[in-house]
C-alpha cells in the first residue's frame, strides 16, 4: 500500500498514512493517534511555524492594500468600514489556513520522521 502525499493529506486534514483518518479532534487540537490507522500523532510537534507561515502569506496578500487604503480618496465612513472588511478578511482568512498549514507541517514531520535538532559534542580528535 503507498503512503498518500503528505502535502495532499495535510491539505485535506487527514493522516499522513492512511489518508482517511482525521487529525483533529477540534479546530487546533490533534487526536492522540489515527483514528483508522492507528498512526501515533504526539510525537510531532509544530510548534509556531503553522502561524508563521499563514500570518506571513495571509499579510503577504493583504498588506498593499492596508497600505494604500489610507491614500484613497474615500471619505471616513467608507473608510473606516473598508478597513474593518481588511481586518475582517486578514482574521478570516488566518483562521481559515491555520488548520491547513499544521496539517502540512504535521504530516511532513510524521513522514520525514524529524526530530529536534540535537547539538551534541563531537569528538573528532
Amino acid at each position: 500500500m503507498s503512503h498518500p502525499s503528505p502535502i495532499i493529506s495535510g491539505i485535506q486534514q487527514r493522516c499522513g498514512q492512511c489518508g482517511q483518518g482525521k487529525l483533529y479532534s477540534s479546530y487546533l487540537k490533534l487526536n492522540e493517534s489515527c483514528p483508522v490507522c492507528g498512526r501515533d500523532m504526539s510525537s510531532a510537534d509544530t510548534a509556531d511555524g503553522p502561524a508563521f507561515f499563514v500570518g506571513f502569506g495571509v499579510l503577504l496578500i493583504l498588506a498593499p492594500f492596508l497600505f494604500l487604503l489610507p491614500m484613497s480618496p474615500l471619505p471616513l465612513v467608507p473608510m473606516i468600514l473598508a478597513f474593518l472588511v481588511l481586518c475582517a478578511a486578514v482574521i478570516g482568512l488566518s483562521l481559515w489556513l491555520l488548520p491547513v498549514a499544521k496539517g502540512v507541517l504535521l504530516n511532513l514531520q510524521l513522514h520525514h520522521d524529524a526530530e529536534e535538532a540535537s547539538f551534541a559534542a563531537r569528538e573528532d580528535d
